[in-house]
């Protein structure tokens, strides 16, 4: 095998992320319609969603502040008398769904991300999540998380969805150092998310999850292990260990808070992973998938051991229902044979709601090639390995497929036949590059959308 430093320099290039396959950039806008669309959605093409559930990502994109780093769709304000109507056009937008579906849905999951969710009163979010359950069936053993700031989640939060059936929250803690945290705009003190972790443990939640961020400006391996030491002394059941996705061409001015001198270079950025990636595992923590690391005794990991981890627009998940609904401004709902995103402009999203419309913007209707690489990319996402008949892979260029296989083979990466592949733990960096392989649109235009991506590694 070659070098860890000359692989990541082979390979270390834009790529996707794969939460979906097509990925958006990809999407075919000229056949899709907000018709199809609902057609997608109706029973009569769909019945297998009532007997499998649904999951739902509702996304609340209002923050008090900027963070430097966010690549989310966000609206910044103080004013908080934005929450009711907001919450009405989201309480509308379901029932528009369920009419769609035409019986009441199963319901496996919800996620409430953002923007930050927890700048909502629990009495609004209350409001919603009990409009959505009194309008479905819940699951009997559901998966209810949602996305808390350290600085705002309260103990009101916590226990209004405690009681709703919510037992893992994730709190965004992303570096402790002061002088990243100045950088990327995220002032918080350690002392802060001590007390609500502390706080939603004694509530009850059962699975609480702490999300880092390396490659932020200004970060360096002594850093990164002190960031690292104090999660671990909370312990939280997971950690997802994110890569910052520097793309300000795409975002904005948000990610022009530094200079992108201040960011750690490739390989410096592979070392503060690496050492994380120590101090996780002799803490007692399992990597699952990409980016995330679980305890032996969370659900995250008993998915990843009984290979029934799933991966969608909302990342890993222990709920594997091939349709969720997106509720809010710029969400996505997949039907697994259709993808639709919502309009993501806010007062464009309310004001379609409140006209009595779905405000589907765009989306891609998936063709049999699709589906077939959509699996393909999953389970190697999820399980590191993957197989395919000799019927199905003639959906693909072989040709280009199984050289670029050779390639990730001679390196160590993986090893392949004619039909499947297992990734190697040497490849598990390299996770986002292998599935490329398989990505025929990547094939088709060449490099003439990479800058949409974030480097792979």
């Amino acid at each position: 095998m070659r070098e860890t430093a000359t692989l990541i320099a082979k390979y270390n290039t834009p790529g996707p992320r794969y939460t979906s396959y097509p990925t958006v950039p990809h999407w075919n806008l000229l056949d899709f319609s907000a018709d199809r669309w609902k057609t997608s959605i109706a029973v009569k093409e769909n019945s297998w969603i009532a007997a499998d559930g649904v999951s739902v990502y509702i996304h609340l994109p209002y923050c008090e502040s900027l963070c430097t780093f966010c690549a989310c769709h966000k609206r910044i304000t103080k004013n908080h008398l934005v929450e009711e109507s907001y919450i009405d056009a989201l309480i509308l937008e379901w029932d528009m769904y369920v009419s769609l579906l035409g019986f009441l849905p199963r319901l496996k999951e919800i996620h409430l991300g953002g923007g930050t969710p927890s700048f909502f009163s629990a009495k609004n979010l209350g409001r919603l999540i009990e409009h959505i359950q009194k309008n479905a069936i819940v699951d009997a053993e559901p998966a209810f998380s949602f996305e808390g700031h350290p600085n705002n989640t309260s103990e009101e939060h916590l226990q209004t969805l405690y009681d709703l059936g919510f037992r893992r929250v994730s709190f965004g803690v992303q570096d402790y150092d002061p002088v990243v945290q100045k950088a990327i705009h995220r002032i918080q003190p350690f002392e802060n998310v001590a007390y609500v972790t502390e706080a939603a443990r004694k509530i009850g939640y059962t699975s609480l999850s702490h999300d880092l961020v390396f490659g932020l400006p200004f970060q360096t391996i002594n850093s990164i292990e002190n960031t690292i030491q104090k999660t671990l002394e909370l312990k939280p059941e997971r950690i997802a260990f994110y890569s910052y996705a520097h793309v300000p061409w795409i975002k904005g001015t948000g990610q022009r808070g530094f200079d992108e001198n201040d960011l750690p270079s490739g390989n410096e950025k592979r070392a503060l992973y690496e050492r994380g990636l120590e101090l996780f595992q002799l803490g007692g923590y399992e990597e699952v998938g990409m980016d995330h690391f679980a305890l032996p005794n969370d659900e995250l990991f008993e998915a990843k051991q009984n290979k029934t981890l799933h991966r969608n627009f909302m990342g890993y998940t222990t709920q594997s229902t091939k349709a969720m609904i997106g509720l809010g401004a710029s969400s996505i709902s997949d039907v697994w044979g259709a993808f639709g995103q919502n309009i993501k402009d806010v007062e464009a999203y309310k004001n379609a709601i409140f006209s009595g419309e779905l405000p589907i913007e765009k989306g891609h209707i998936l063709s049999e090639k699709d589906l077939f690489i959509r699996k393909q990319i999953l389970n190697i996402m999820c399980n590191m390995e993957t197989t395919w008949s000799l019927k199905e892979i003639l959906n693909v260029d072989q040709e280009k497929l199984f050289s670029k296989l050779q390639d990730f083979q001679d390196d160590g990466l993986l090893t392949f036949d004619v039909n499947g592949l297992q990734v190697l733990e040497t490849g598990r960096p390299f996770l986002r590059n292998i599935c490329m392989a398989f990505d025929q649109y990547l094939l088709e235009e060449g490099a003439s959308k990479g800058r949409l991506f974030s480097q792979t590694i």
